[in-house]
């Protein structure tokens, strides 16, 4: 990122941004310390937001940033901040400078010690902030987010402050453990604990691990709450409102909250960002907060009102929020409380006079809860009412709902949601999803704001109201698993604003309805596993159609039967000639299509006459379950296309060619292959090929990843809850009964034991690697035909000499646990792995490997990429 090595003689500034604790301090030291003396001079300025506060801070800087980079024994005296910048641009512009800026929090800050990048030519500039958006003002030329420790890093770190040495001891294990779950990976909260609980006993550990659950170190919440303290009161109360009520939400629905409290949610979500006071996962959209952080949230909470907990403005715990229901203690200043009351805990019943007093209550959770008394004691400044699994079977008339913006009753007993007409007017999102009693919508003619509207699994509902055409605002329409649903109104063709629209597993709706082309803002159309073997011919005029999945059951269509014959006999005309000419003239005026999903649908060559190929912006293609005997026109050189499924293809003889630019291949018992793509097909881009239970065996002496060349390829890890990968340029699974003879080690066993080699550049430089090859097959040589098996393997990497380990596995999807043959499973891991267990020259190290489910472990190698 500085490039301190390339011909680039501009001035550059690299960014260094995280919250508190999270190590960029650390990471700037490092930096600085190993590059410092390439330079003609050199300075580090620490704590720059608290010394620029003091008096005369700034000149204070100036002079150190003088006197550090001329080498000089005294400080250089400035009288003022103007002659500071007069003196450095004199001194400094023909030097070439290595300068760190740590912990800035306004760009103000440096004015006076860089001016306009007034350093000499080549200079470098280092920047740490917990403020993102201070990068974008600085218009730094790289910026790098630091990321928690993963669990390695985090015990050995922990290990090195409470016990002086690299592990836990063995009788503090769990312990240590359960110490690291709870702070997440951010360095500052694993030195202070550790050093803290430095011998101390096991009663003393656990003392403290009961008061962490509780009360945050103070040491820690300090440093912590630097972040919150500069935002401004409305950003503030979003902060503490994601803290105690929405962390693991979808951002859309608690923005939607947000802004119906009259928060400005687009920019308050942003600040936060920037600030890395939360994150937002890139997969769901569901807001992240790291523990540490909703800790200290909940502790200013619980600071406003430490004996009082009726006057806290958040309730979250769950026996306070008990105790203050049935003592009805609650008042005005309670603004939000979340009670979840446990299976355990049904016969629990709570007085609605117990609300009385709580007249600022905006935001109520109350999932399972039982009520008696009148209704009209619940607060009517109500903006989010989360009532799951709700005993009525319709809500109250005299609950007050008129400023509601999201109503959440999943899993409720609701039959109908309001006997009269007095409907929320402003509300926004309503999820009834799984109220498996429901057996009419409301009338929706007057819930005009409605944007979202969830009705997933709501098997008792059997028609949509007409009115439901009268919803302008409406984006999302999910009727998903409605399984007795068996048609749709044709008002429903009036949702101008429709971006989605789930049918799938609507397995009594036989069609869509006649005019569906004139929803053009729709993006996503679901419907798999419903009965819909007709499609319009207006389907061909969603020009702003994404998303479209059609996938079928398995063994749901009569043996001859598929989607587009069924298809092309309503709709073609007398004589047309190919039975499949009008599905291609529609489906290629879908021209926006990204993904596609067409799986199981029973389709044979004659059934497809699309070319793929006119999709140009397509990257995602599933034609898994079917049954035709070559890859149809348009996928082999499709430019776009990254990730092709074609599972259980078992007519496909041959693949001779991927995509150019292909990501993934998944074909996983397609028993007909006999021809596979060649090793000089794959890319740089190819990321995981996966192609199981083939009539023939790939001969790995021509997979030689030797010859293909790292540079440019991509790297990729996989994350599934608390599991997350190693970084891999390729994981791969394919028929073959040996090891490539060009792996160095290899062995039969459960381990292999080198010795790390010599090499001319650094173990951790890009492009040193460790590839592993293992051949597996069935446990007894028996065939598992169960549907649902599944199997992997993991892999341990221990440093015997260093006493540092970690370990990776194989992904789901790339084992299918139905392994009639042997198979070889082939992992190419980046240089990280070395990383992860300190690995230098001479160390002895280990590597092992076990299978789990039906397989087992033959033979293996690892290969060392040497060049």
């Amino acid at each position: 990122m500085l490039r301190i090595g390339s011909d680039d003689v501009c001035n550059r500034i690299v960014g260094i941004h995280g919250i508190g604790g999270i190590g960029k301090t650390t990471i700037a030291k490092a930096v600085y310390n190993s590059v410092c003396d390439k330079f003609d001079g050199s300075s580090f300025l620490s704590d720059i937001k608290d010394n620029s506060k003091l008096p005369n801070g700034l000149v204070t800087l100036q002079q150190q940033l003088l006197s550090d980079i001329l080498n000089l024994k005294r400080m250089i005296m400035i009288d003022n901040v103007d002659r500071g910048i007069n003196f450095i641009k004199e001194r400094l512009s023909h030097r070439r400078v290595l300068l760190v800026l740590d912990d800035v929090d306004d760009w103000k800050q440096l004015i006076p010690l860089v001016g306009d990048r007034q350093l000499g030519l080549g200079s470098r500039i280092i920047v740490t902030t917990r403020d993102e958006h201070l990068l974008t003002e600085l218009e730094v030329d790289e910026r790098y987010e630091v990321e928690e420790l993963n669990t390695e890093e985090s015990i050995q770190l922990f290990s090195w402050h409470a016990f002086r040495r690299p592990t836990p001891k063995d009788d503090y294990l769990q312990l240590s453990k359960s110490v690291v779950d709870h702070v997440q990976g951010l360095p500052l909260a694993l030195e202070v604990l550790g050093s803290f609980l430095f011998k101390r006993s096991q009663l003393e550990w656990r003392s403290v691990v009961l008061k962490l659950r509780k009360i945050p170190h103070d040491q820690i919440h300090k440093k912590l709450r630097i972040s919150y303290d500069t935002l401004d009161d409305q950003v503030k109360a979003i902060f503490l409102d994601i803290a105690c009520f929405f962390i693991g939400m979808e951002k859309e629905y608690v923005m939607t909250i947000l802004d119906g409290c009259g928060f400005f949610s687009v920019i308050g979500i942003s600040v936060l960002l920037e600030r890395s006071l939360i994150t937002i996962n890139q997969l769901d959209h569901r807001i992240k907060m790291h523990d540490l952080l909703r800790d200290m949230g909940r502790e200013i909470v619980r600071e406003m009102s430490p004996s009082q907990i009726g006057k806290r403005s958040r309730l979250w715990f769950h026996q306070d929020i008990l105790n203050i229901l049935r003592k009805h203690t609650g008042t005005k200043a309670v603004e939000g409380l979340s009670l979840d009351v446990s299976a355990k805990e049904d016969d629990i019943v709570i007085r609605t006079e117990a609300f009385a007093k709580m007249i600022n209550l905006r935001l109520l959770k109350i999932n399972s809860v039982h009520f008696t008394g009148c209704y009209e004691n619940i607060s009517k400044e109500l903006r989010w009412l989360c009532w799951h699994r709700c005993p009525l079977q319709v809500l109250p008339p005299k609950l007050d709902l008129d400023n509601l913006v999201v109503l959440d009753m999943r899993f409720s007993n609701v039959k109908k949601v309001w006997k009269d007409k007095k409907y929320p007017e402003k509300l926004k999102i309503l999820d009834l999803s799984y109220s498996v009693h429901l057996v009419e919508t409301p009338n929706f003619a007057i819930l005009r704001s409605l944007e979202r509207l969830q009705l997933e699994g709501c098997t008792s509902l059997t028609k949509v109201h007409k009115s439901i055409g009268n919803l302008e605002r409406l984006e999302l329409l999910n009727l998903g698993e409605c399984s007795n649903l068996s048609e749709l109104p044709d008002s429903i063709c009036n949702l101008t604003s429709l971006e989605t629209l789930n049918l799938s597993g609507c397995s009594k709706i036989r069609s869509f309805p006649k005019y569906l082309g004139k929803l053009q803002a729709l993006r996503t159309l679901l419907a798999n596993g419903s009965d819909i073997t007709q499609l319009p011919i207006s389907l061909g005029l969603l020009k702003n159609l994404e998303h479209l999945s059609l996938a079928g059951c398995k063994d749901e269509l009569p043996p001859n039967k598929s989607l587009f014959s069924f298809f092309s006999s309503r709709v073609s005309p007398k004589g047309a000639g190919s039975s499949t000419l009008l599905p291609a003239a529609i489906f290629s005026h879908l021209s926006s299509l990204k993904s596609l999903n067409l799986r199981d649908r029973n389709l044979s060559d004659s059934d497809i006459s699309i070319d793929f190929g006119s999709f140009p912006f397509l990257h995602k293609l599933d034609l898994s379950g079917n049954k035709f005997c070559s890859l149809p026109v348009g996928v082999s050189n499709h430019s776009r296309l990254e990730y092709l499924f074609l599972d259980y293809c078992t007519n496909l003889p041959s693949i001779p060619e991927l995509p150019p630019n292909l990501k993934g291949l998944n074909a996983q018992q397609c028993k007909s292959i006999i021809e596979y793509p060649k090793l000089s097909s794959i890319s740089g881009n190819v990321l995981e090929f996966v192609i199981t239970n083939c009539c023939k065996l790939i001969d790995t002496e021509d997979w030689d990843l030797r010859s293909l060349s790292f540079q440019g390829w991509q790297s990729w890890k996989y994350t599934e809850d608390t599991f997350s990968s190693k970084h891999k340029y390729l994981e791969a699974c394919f028929p073959a009964r040996e090891v490539p003879d060009w792996f160095e080690y290899t062995g039969t066993g459960s381990s292999l034991l080198f010795y790390m080699p010599s090499y001319s550049v650094p173990i951790g430089e890009r492009g040193r690697g460790m590839i592993l090859c293992v051949i597996f097959g069935a446990v007894n040589g028996e065939c598992n035909n169960s549907t649902y098996a599944s199997s992997s393997l993991t892999v341990l990497f221990k440093n015997k000499t260093k006493g540092c380990e970690t370990s990776d596995r194989s992904i789901y999807s790339s084992m299918d646990g139905n392994m009639c043959q042997d198979h070889a499973w082939v992992s190419y891991m980046l240089h990280f792995i070395f990383d992860d267990i300190a690995a230098d020259q001479g160390d002895e190290m280990e590597v092992s490997v076990e299978a789990h489910g039906r397989i087992i472990v033959k033979k293996w190698g690892i290969h060392l990429p040497s060049d």
